[in-house]
């Protein structure tokens, strides 16, 4: 997106916001000031894809026009687990175009699965070849979902590479007092402070015909230049947003600053962030702008870390 463009946009937005801070903005994707937890303020803006991201999509072929289709093996559809370690294990097909996921033992960076256990932050899986472990789940019912992503975390939004299953856990043995973690052997990325602090949760009320949001980023630590533009970015199942012709928004919250509106499934960049936590919220609302719910999961507030 062009600096032209966003400039456009950002006007656009401004304006909307005078009259009607509900109404629907006049772009694909829309962004207004928004305030730091702290004293000082700061303005979030949106920003050009980084050079740093378009060097690599230079590097990677056709990758990138890739449609990766997953199939989850394992835990099937309604299975009962009676551990408290549950296995994932995934098959991936479809017009690759040399996509497979994998990690370069230099970077530590490579294509990956976003593995999401409920609603917590997702831990990145690069071996299919191994099984993927989630451990410590508590009794209940789950949900799992897992898409499709390239090494700076933009998922594939074709239909195939987002799969979702419900599972019981039961008498499982898991603690409920510790976190639930995932395994981190040599070919898989070590989980983050987020993946080792979720909350353990259950996901009964999901239904996997209506409309879902799934958060996927910011998530972590941003250090220097990584922290000049960061990336929003999400899954949507059921649902098609205005500029794509359906009837739906995903709102935007940083911090407690003024919403922003995004009506294009497609990433976008912001910029202007301070150093500290923020809290990032994503929501996916109606044209009266009420979230849609689906077990709690369209709303989701997650907490980053911007270190200068």
């Amino acid at each position: 997106m062009s600096k032209i463009i966003a400039a456009i946009a950002l006007t656009a937005f401004a304006l909307s916001c005078a009259k009607a801070p509900e109404s629907a903005s006049k772009s694909a994707n829309t962004a207004a000031p928004a305030a730091s937890p702290e004293a000082h303020r700061e303005t979030i803006t949106i920003a050009e894809r980084p050079q740093s991201v378009k060097d690599q999509m230079a590097t990677r072929g056709e990758q990138d026009e890739a449609t990766p289709t997953l199939t989850i093996v394992e835990p099937k559809e309604g299975l009962t687990v009676t551990s408290s370690t549950v296995k994932v294990k995934l098959i991936i097909s479809g017009d690759l175009k040399g996509y497979m996921p994998q990690m370069d033992p230099a970077t530590k960076m490579g294509n990956h699965i976003h593995v999401i256990l409920d609603n917590q932050p997702y831990e990145a899986y690069y071996n299919l070849d191994n099984e993927f472990e989630l451990r410590n789940v508590i009794d209940g019912e789950h949900t799992l979902r897992v898409f499709a992503s390239r090494p700076w975390h933009e998922s594939y939004k074709n239909e195939g590479s987002f799969q979702m299953v419900r599972f019981i856990v039961k008498n499982g043995g898991g603690d409920a007092s510790k976190p639930t973690t995932t395994n981190s052997g040599s070919t898989m990325a070590s989980p983050t402070p987020e993946g080792k602090d979720m909350q353990n949760s259950t996901a009964g009320a999901v239904d996997p015909k209506k409309p879902l949001l799934t958060y996927s980023r910011p998530k972590g630590e941003y250090k220097g230049a990584d922290s000049d533009a960061i990336m929003i970015d999400f899954w949507l199942d059921n649902a098609k947003l205005k500029a794509d012709g359906g009837p739906y928004r995903v709102r935007c919250t940083i911090d407690s600053g003024q919403p922003m509106y995004i009506e294009k499934w497609e990433p976008i960049w912001l910029s202007g962030w301070s150093a500290g936590t923020h809290s990032v919220k994503l929501e996916l609302v109606d044209d009266a702008g009420a979230v849609v719910d689906n077990g709690g999961y369209n709303s989701t507030t997650r907490e980053i870390t911007v270190t200068k």
